[in-house]
């Protein structure tokens, strides 16, 4: 199962240098000039939870294996860009394709890093990116109403439920707001969101990239930013892209440590992003346990036991009996499963059951 990021701004504002230490590499180049990405960049990262050393160590796991979620590197874009400026049409289609949108905003001066609208100001590079999604929506959700309406005379009630869904969706572009503020009302308005393709339907989180001395206490800008994501109801994470470049470079643990005490901060910031965008596409984690490993599993939040077996295998899903689960608290907490067991917190669940965050489980099932 695999779920996405797609990283935007505008050119300059630390998205490659960001994506590179999210890889921790230099796959995307980092430079001073607009349009450095021209083709998405993709790094697939391990998902940071202490939970799974701990559950390890337990189940004397020999193998460690995290979950993992991909980032997206897309090219810069700028004004103009849902009518091609820039490459716009490409970088827009890059964005279509991803689940979520981590949108970098830059706060911080730097006169020798070119800023394309020759000044920092970082609510005007958010409404710029908008604006641009927005109008690149508007055109395309008016051409999949238009080719709708031809249809209605059908009569056939998926054509009007589509209809009437973009026409909802067309109306909120067109008044300023974007495709997510349309919130659907039952499962089939859901799938019409999805068919509709809207970039501003994906949920967002806002970076705000700062300068070294502000990274643990950001500054006047990213109070700014917090307030209108607060608005937007979007999630808003304060790193230093120069600093996690500087962080991925270090190869030990103490290093690290000690670096972070240097500067006053308890982990990356990369570490933020990557639980934040998880929790923006709405997953959660499970884990299994073994002599062999010890995993942890992404899954949607909600899911029953049935889809987070198929997370393992079709066949899983396919041939559910039932799951034996135990909270992470309280294998941590007894120190073994037979612990659990005798405790009476073991527990058999069939295919209602609604997996939680943190569970460890067992699947049984039948080919």
């Amino acid at each position: 199962m695999g779920f996405n990021c797609g990283i935007v701004g505008l050119p300059n504002v630390g998205k490659s240098t960001l994506a590179n230490a999210l890889s921790g590499t230099q796959a995307a180049q980092a430079a001073n000039y607009p349009f450095c990405t021209i083709e998405p960049n993709t790094s697939l990262v391990a998902v940071p939870d202490a939970r799974l050393d701990k559950i390890a160590a337990i189940g004397k796991s020999q193998k460690i294996i995290p979950a993992q979620i991909e980032f997206v590197d897309i090219a810069g874009l700028v004004k103009g860009a849902s009518k091609g400026e820039g490459l716009g049409n490409q970088f827009l289609a890059n964005i279509r394709e991803t689940d979520a949108i981590i949108h970098v905003v830059r706060c911080f001066e730097n006169a020798d890093i070119t800023h394309v609208e020759g000044s920092v100001d970082p609510l005007r590079d958010a409404d710029i990116i908008d604006t641009e999604l927005m109008l690149s929506d508007l055109e395309s959700v008016t051409k999949q109403v238009d080719g709708l309406a031809k249809k209605l005379k059908s009569n056939d009630k998926e054509i009007l439920g589509q209809h009437a869904f973009a026409t909802k969706v067309k109306m909120a572009l067109e008044a300023g707001k974007p495709a997510r503020t349309v919130v659907p009302s039952d499962a089939d308005e859901q799938r019409f969101m999805k068919l509709l393709q809207m970039m501003t339907s994906k949920p967002i989180m806002y970076v705000c990239n700062v300068s070294e001395e502000d990274a643990a206490t950001g500054n006047e800008w990213t109070k700014q930013v917090e307030a209108m994501a607060a608005a937007q109801g979007a999630g808003v994470v304060v790193i230093s892209a120069a600093i996690e470049a500087e962080i991925a470079q270090l190869e030990t643990v103490e290093e690290k440590k000690e670096f972070f005490d240097t500067i006053g901060l308890e982990e990356p910031g990369l570490n933020k992003i990557i639980r934040a965008g998880f929790g923006i596409l709405g997953l959660q984690t499970y884990f299994t346990v073994g002599p062999k490993e010890a995993r942890a599993w992404t899954v949607r939040k909600g899911a029953k036991g049935p889809e987070a077996a198929g997370v393992i295998h079709s066949d899983f899903e396919k041939g559910y009996i039932r799951a034996e689960v135990m909270g992470y608290d309280d294998y941590v907490t007894l120190g073994s499963e037979q612990a659990v067991k005798e405790a009476g917190k073991f527990k058999s669940e069939g295919k209602d059951y609604i997996v939680k965050d943190g569970d460890i489980i067992h699947f049984l099932f039948n080919v």
